[in-house]
C-alpha cells in the first residue's frame, strides 16, 4: 500500500520545520506577543492578589487586636491604612524595574 513516498515527504517537511524553528529571523512575532500578553496577565493577577492579601492581613490583625483589647472597631480602622500602604509598597516593588545581583561590588 505504502511505497515509502509518504515517509520521505514527512521527513523532508519535519527537517524544514525544525530548521525554521532554529532560525530566529524566520519566526513571526505571534509567539512572542502571546508570551508577553501572558506575562502581563500574570503580573496583573499577582499585583491584585498582593494588594488584597495585604489588606486582608491588616484587617485581620486589627480585628484580632480589637478583640484582645476590647477597642472595636478602632484598631481595625487604624490598620486599614497600614494595610493599604503595605499593599502599595508591594505593588511598587513587584512592578518596578528588575535589579540584578550581578553588579561587581569589589573595588579594583
Amino acid at each position: 500500500m505504502n511505497d515509502g513516498r509518504d515517509k520521505q515527504s514527512f521527513e523532508e517537511r519535519l527537517a524544514a520545520a525544525q530548521a525554521a524553528l532554529k532560525t530566529p529571523a524566520s519566526r513571526d512575532g505571534t509567539h512572542q506577543s502571546v508570551s508577553s500578553a501572558s506575562r502581563a496577565i500574570e503580573l496583573a493577577m499577582r499585583l491584585g492578589v498582593e494588594l488584597v492579601a495585604a489588606m486582608v492581613i491588616a484587617v485581620a490583625i486589627g480585628w484580632g487586636l480589637d478583640r484582645l483589647f476590647h477597642t472595636a472597631p478602632w484598631l481595625m480602622i487604624l490598620m486599614v491604612p497600614v494595610g493599604m500602604a503595605a499593599g502599595l509598597r508591594n505593588l511598587v516593588r513587584a512592578a518596578g524595574p528588575e535589579t540584578s545581583d550581578k553588579t561587581d561590588t569589589t573595588a579594583e
